[in-house]
């Protein structure tokens, strides 16, 4: 028998602060991690997962005050940001020097794998964007340029080549045997390009006044083999809007998740039925025939997220 959808809901969600070799490094001290579905990036067992089932990527959030950053790190399978709410400055190179942009509510940006990127809070409330990154094991981790990790270990926080962060200011120190994460060599440091703005953005960001123009009257395939951004990170991103949604019921051969950007909607299955709030994540079982729709007047829109048998690798950027 299939189960029903798993609704996380916003005013739910369980922040680490301790997510991240940057913790305590002032300017990205305030930043809260979430993990909502799979295992996510995070260093620190501190770290709460919503769900757990595999999905073939993962689904997370950052939450920061104004001026809050997150710290350059590079990743070896997709990472693609929508914001949820405030006004986002996304930058990327070496020393985070190399290109930027702006995003706002609904926007969506691919970032290419293989790149150090970083983001901050440019508004004046506290904000949050949704993040989904590629692969079960989200690629095997973060990889931090190396200026964060010795500005961490300035501030207390010694990450090991195990991936597991230790705080010297609470007294704790690595287990015999064990060595601090090495940093990337100079060598190692050139196999990370300095993409221009027009490589990243042209390739990358999506706006989304204009997904919604597209979502009319079928839903816009935001990212995949044939979408506007052309990739195969392993998943597909479909942004649906009241002019594109259906109340025919349909189901996937795997999991799919439903992350509404604008609006209220009400996802409905066989014997049941919830509604959906801008913030709001739910995870479809494969199988389980769903429809979902506004549950309301006004602007609608939801990202819909479902895997794809590509291998989560190198974006196509690269080919």
């Amino acid at each position: 028998m299939t189960s029903a959808p798993t609704i996380v809901r916003y005013g739910a969600l369980k922040p680490c602060k301790t997510a991240f070799i940057d913790a305590h490094t002032p300017g990205s001290n305030q930043k809260e991690n979430f993990t909502i579905i799979g295992g996510g990036v995070s260093e620190s067992a501190d770290q709460h997962v919503h769900i757990t089932t595999p999905h073939g990527f993962n689904i997370g959030a950052a939450g920061q005050p104004p001026k809050c950053r997150n710290s350059l790190h590079s990743h070896r399978t997709a990472e693609v940001f929508f914001v949820l709410s405030g006004r986002w400055r996304f930058f990327w190179g070496r020393n985070g020097d190399a290109g930027e942009v702006v995003l706002e509510q609904g926007d969506i940006i691919n970032i290419p794998t293989g790149i150090f990127r970083g983001f901050e809070n440019i508004g004046t409330d506290y904000a949050m964007i949704m993040a989904i990154l590629g692969g079960d094991d989200a690629g095997g981790g973060v990889i931090w340029a190396p200026q964060v990790i010795e500005d961490a270990r300035d501030h207390g926080l010694v990450l090991a080549e195990t991936g597991k962060l230790y705080d010297t200011k609470a007294g704790q120190a690595l287990p015999d045997g064990v060595a601090p994460m090495p940093t990337l060599t100079e060598a190692e440091l050139a196999d990370y390009p300095e993409l221009s703005p027009m490589q990243v953005v042209g390739w990358g960001v999506r706006r989304f006044n204009d997904l919604m123009a597209l979502a009319n009257p079928k839903p816009c395939k935001v990212i995949g083999a044939e979408g506007i951004i052309r990739d195969k990170p392993g998943f597909e991103v479909d942004l649906i809007t009241r002019a594109s949604a259906t109340d025919t019921p349909h189901s996937h051969d795997r999991p799919s998740v439903l992350m509404p950007v604008r609006g209220h909607w009400r996802v409905t299955w066989p014997g049941g039925e919830d509604t959906l709030a801008p913030g709001d994540t739910a995870s479809i079982p494969a199988g389980l025939s769903h429809a979902a729709v506004p549950a309301m007047e006004g602007e609608a829109a939801l990202y819909h997220i479902v895997g794809t048998d590509d291998p989560a690798g190198p974006s196509m950027l690269w080919s």
